[in-house]
Order: C-alpha cells, then sequence, then structure tokens
C-alpha cells in the first residue's frame, strides 16, 4: 500500500464519455472512487472490466469508477475510436480521454491496467497493476466504507451517468462485427457486439441466426444458445461443423448445422490465469481469450490472446495444450517452446506455416507446423512500442495493431486494424497497401480510395475477399480482380429485440 498523499485533481477540459459533464473528485467527496488506467487495444485492460462491473453494482451507492483512457497507439487517441470502444465493450462507467499522459504522469502510472484507490477523504491509498485481483480490490473497498461509515466521512449516494449506448444504442443489424468466414456453405458472421453468429447466402438471404442476442454460456439449439463476444471460427464442410472462439466466455463452441446445436467443446466458462505451457481435457483446461481458430486436418489451431500464445486441441481426443509461446508478451522467435507473441488475434495457414496476425507487436508471425517447427517474424520490427504505417520489407515494415490475416494463392492478406488499411504481405516478408486510404470511414470504391474504420477479420473465397469492416458494422466485399470494395446488405437482419425476421 502506497502512503497516502492527496489524490490530483481530474482535468475539467479534457474529453470526457458517459457522463454529462465533467467529474471532479472534489464534487464525489465521501465515496470511494477507483481511476483504471486503461488502453483499449489492451487484453488485460479489457479482462478486469467484468470486475470494475462486478464492483460498481455491488457498490453502487459508495463507489465511482473512472476509467482514464490512455492510449498506447495513436489510432487510439482519437474521441471517437474510444467512443466505439466504450460501445463495444460495454463500458458503463464515466471514462476521461488522458490527452499527452497527463493524469498518467500526476499519478506516477508505469503499466497498463493500472488501478488507483482513492479514498472518501480525496487522498490515493492503494495501487494495484494487472488483472485478477477483484476480491482484494472487493475487501479494500469494504474496509474503506466501514472505517469511513465510523468516521462520518462518506456519502451514500446513487449517481446519475449518461451512457454512450443510451446516446448511440446498437440497433444496427450487426454490432462490432470482430470476424467473417466465407465457406462454399455461405457466409458465418461472428457479430460480436451482438453476442451471435450469423449465417446468410453470398446475396445476403440470412439462413441461420444462431444464439439469442444477450450474453451467456448457454449450449443448446440455435434458438437458445448463447455467445459472449464470438470472435473468430473454422468450418469443417465434410461433416457441417462450425468451430467458434467464444472470446469472452474462454471457451471454445462447436456448432453443428444438421442438427443445429450448439456445444461447449473446450474451456470452463472461467478466464485461467496460467501462462505456463500445459495440457488437458478440453472442458476441464480453462483458457483465457480465444480470439481466431484455423483447422488443419483434425487439429484445431488457436490464437489464445490472453495468454500471448498458440494453442492446439486434437478434435478426435479433445486433448488441448499449448503449442507455441512462452506466456511473456513479447517477439520473440525461435524454436515453438523459446518464442513469444503479443496477443495474437488471427490466424491462418498455408499446410506448412500458420501466419499470425501479433496485434500488440504490429507484425506479422509465421509458426512452423512442420518440421523444424520454427517461429519468425514475416513482416513488422517485433517490438511493443515499434508501430505506424510503413511498406516496404520485413522489419522495415510498420503495422498498427493488425488483427486480421489470411492466406490466398501464396500471399497473406491482412487487416491493419488501428490504420484502416487491408495489405497484401509475400510468404518473405514484403508488404504492400491495397485497399483503404487511412482514413477511418465507410466509403466503397476502388483499391485505396475506398475507406474502412477498424477492420477486424478477413477471408478469401474464390475470386472475393470478405472484410469484417468492425466499427462500421459491416461485411464489405472486394473484387480481387478489380478491387472494387462494397458493403454488404442482409436481407430483414435486425438487431436482437429490435425485430424478429418473419422467414426465421
Amino acid at each position: 500500500m502506497l502512503p497516502r498523499v492527496r489524490a490530483p485533481e481530474l482535468p475539467q477540459n479534457y474529453s470526457w464519455f458517459n457522463t454529462d459533464k465533467p467529474l471532479s473528485l472534489k464534487q464525489l467527496k465521501g465515496r470511494v472512487i477507483i481511476l483504471d488506467f486503461w488502453t483499449y487495444c489492451c487484453i488485460n485492460c479489457l479482462h478486469i472490466l467484468p470486475n470494475l462491473k462486478y464492483l460498481e453494482q455491488k457498490y453502487k451507492d459508495s463507489l465511482t469508477v473512472i476509467g482514464v483512457h490512455s492510449a498506447k497507439f495513436d489510432n487510439e487517441k482519437e474521441t471517437e475510436n474510444i467512443r466505439q470502444a466504450i460501445l463495444r465493450y460495454d463500458v458503463e462507467h464515466p471514462v476521461i480521454v488522458d490527452s499527452n499522459f497527463r493524469l498518467w504522469e500526476e499519478y506516477a502510472v508505469r503499466a497498463w491496467p493500472t488501478l488507483i484507490i482513492i479514498d472518501p477523504e480525496g487522498y490515493v491509498i492503494g495501487q494495484i497493476s494487472g488483472e485478477g485481483n477483484r476480491d482484494i480490490l472487493d475487501e479494500l473497498i469494504q474496509k474503506l466504507i466501514q472505517q469511513h461509515q465510523n468516521k462520518g466521512t462518506i456519502n451514500f449516494q446513487e449517481i446519475s451517468l449518461t451512457l454512450e449506448k443510451q446516446r448511440q444504442p446498437l440497433i444496427t443489424p450487426l454490432a462490432f462485427p470482430g470476424k467473417v468466414l466465407a465457406t462454399p456453405t455461405g457466409l458465418f458472421i461472428a457479430d460480436s457486439g451482438h453476442h451471435r453468429l450469423v449465417v446468410s447466402s453470398f446475396d445476403g438471404e440470412i439462413l441461420h441466426l444462431i444464439g439469442t442476442g444477450k450474453s451467456g454460456l448457454t449450449d443448446g439449439a440455435f434458438s437458445e444458445a448463447q455467445f459472449f463476444a464470438p470472435q473468430g471460427m473454422a468450418y469443417d464442410a465434410e461433416n457441417q461443423i462450425l468451430y467458434v472462439a467464444d472470446t469472452e466466455n474462454h471457451t471454445l463452441r462447436r456448432v453443428d448445422l444438421k442438427r443445429q446445436v450448439v456445444k461447449a467443446i473446450a474451456g470452463t466458462g472461467k478466464q485461467s490465469h496460467n501462462i505456463n505451457p500445459h495440457s488437458g481435457a478440453g472442458l476441464e483446461t480453462a483458457l483465457n481469450s480465444p480470439w481466431d481458430l484455423v483447422k488443419v486436418g483434425n487439429t484445431l489451431f488457436i490464437a489464445m490472446a490472453g495468454p500471448h500464445q498458440i494453442w492446439e486441441m486434437d478434435l478426435e481426443s479433445g486433448i488441448i495444450k499449448t503449442y507455441a509461446g512462452i506466456g511473456t508478451e513479447a517477439c520473440i522467435d525461435g524454436s515453438l517452446g523459446e518464442s513469444a507473441f503479443a496477443q495474437p488475434s488471427g490466424i491462418t495457414n498455408d499446410g506448412q506455416e500458420l501466419y499470425i496476425a501479433d496485434s500488440e507487436v504490429s507484425s506479422i508471425r509465421g509458426v512452423g507446423i512442420v518440421e523444424p517447427y520454427q517461429v519468425r517474424t514475416v513482416c513488422g520490427s517485433g517490438g511493443l512500442f515499434d508501430f505506424g504505417d510503413v511498406d516496404g520489407q520485413g522489419e522495415d515494415v510498420r503495422l498498427q495493431h493488425c488483427l486480421g490475416v489470411e492466406y490466398a494463392q501464396n500471399f497473406l492478406w491482412v487487416a491493419d486494424t488501428y490504420n484502416h488499411k487491408i495489405k497484401l504481405v509475400s510468404l518473405s516478408g514484403n508488404c504492400q497497401t491495397v485497399l483503404g486510404d487511412g482514413s477511418a470511414g465507410l466509403q466503397n470504391g476502388q483499391g485505396k480510395n475506398s475507406r474502412f474504420f477498424e477492420p477486424s477479420g478477413l477471408s478469401v473465397l474464390n475470386s472475393h475477399l470478405y472484410i469484417a469492416d468492425t466499427n462500421n458494422h459491416s461485411i464489405r466485399r472486394v473484387n480481387l480482380d478489380t478491387f472494387e470494395v462494397k458493403t454488404l446488405q442482409f436481407i430483414g437482419l435486425c438487431a436482437p429485440d429490435v425485430c424478429i425476421p418473419s422467414n426465421l
């Protein structure tokens, strides 16, 4: 614990979200305050949001949580992008945009996420970095409330907030789609913000809605099943089975298209905090934010974003285990057992290597699945703070938090997410911008005359590239012969609770 020092006041002239007016520590006197220093790219920051929500609801008359968004990437400094992240991750507490790291420096913060605890008299009495501290915080808050109740220095009263989701409800047909998968059967869309899967034909006819649209972890029929922010998918066409990374449930799900049933096959529903390489039976092994999947033979390879590792699951035996990565957030090449990744969020393969969109080091990595089983960096410098928008060769390339990668015809398509671009990378590491002018927006057109807004997922089928254009709540289709970009329309698709399509 830190010695009691007076908490620096919050700037009133900065941008605020989830509140009608700026908040001050002076007006919040009498309440316990937690300042959450976060940045929306960071998986560890996202992991503590449910814990904060639990505490906010438990102590709503005496605790105020304030998010302090201190951006890592340039793209995260844009206020509209922060607003979209607040909507995507259902943040319900006030958030201040910490321009130029002013509060970060005033509170001597050193890492994301960091929580600063301020007592009802306005003194900083604690600082906790990292995730997994809910019980410690719960106990501390209880003690502070009791202590200040005895002193008569607590002010029990609920604070009224105006949330961004009240101003901008997620009523678009798709909400923050994270990934898309094109197969001869049709398009599979991870409608992440609506906690469901959408299956459509290529001309926009809805074939299936899988999931109720409410977050949860429920197996069963398509109309009963529940997901929580699903992301990557892999399809077994022969058996009509879709595998799903159910990211915020920390599970893998199996969707049987013939029987129209969803079933968990790996994960316990609880987040694992074990970063050491390990293995176990699928449903007995806790996972940590599986983000994307690819099926190679009878093996499912998983981009496990939480522990910064690549995992594998034997679909016959049901055993799941670490495949590569020591669990340290870094970019280390070499053998599977000595390699390191940084929030791997996209995965594809060419039969010889897996290719990984390694988002926090803004690099594309190659992982051998045949001898000599080596890990390499295809392009990007591999530094946690080396990012930008530079085409070129190998380590000279700069990407910005790339989330998607797709192999097709000896090239890699890359969703350079925070640069709002789609790039083409050769297996030897040459990277060139093909789509998008670099500005966030929704604009159809040809090649670089198009616009995207944090595209996150890619899939190629025949002569078309499909893009999950996440912050545009859209699926885009690119003709690979002409590089013409179009936005797909889905007939009769509605947000959950907005309308029920009559043909389903």
